[in-house]
């Protein structure tokens, strides 16, 4: 496990950027564009696969979604930099309206959506 923190990494992508000179790329809709690019392309690892299959990957297949996703990473921790959202707030905010939406005991089991019960 990593000891560096999505700080750093917004660090190390704002130095990237400016680096480059790409800061005027990185608006919110290029950048969410871009990240729905690399889900595609992480999509593509397992297009066709079975179940299995996805759970047992080769070493060679696991290193290439590894890459793809931290693309989407990446991509992700930009753009919410960019926007000014805390994604770890954000994301526990998150799971308490899914746990809301959600109740362990109603829905254990079940891939139902929530309006569906």
């Amino acid at each position: 496990m990593s000891d560096k923190s999505l700080s750093d990494l917004k660090d190390a992508l704002r130095t990237f950027a400016a680096e480059r000179d790409w800061e005027k790329f990185h608006t919110p809709k290029n950048l969410a564009m871009a990240l729905a690019v690399e889900v595609g392309e992480l999509i593509e690892h397992f297009q066709w696969l079975t179940g299995d299959e996805s759970r047992s990957l080769t070493p060679q297949k696991l290193d290439q979604v590894e890459e793809e996703l931290a693309d989407v990473f990446i991509y992700l921790v930009k753009l919410s930099d960019t926007l000014g959202v805390d994604l770890i707030d954000a994301a526990f905010r998150k799971i308490a309206i899914n746990s809301k939406k959600y109740p362990a005991k109603r829905v254990r089991g079940s891939a139902k959506k929530y309006t569906e019960y």
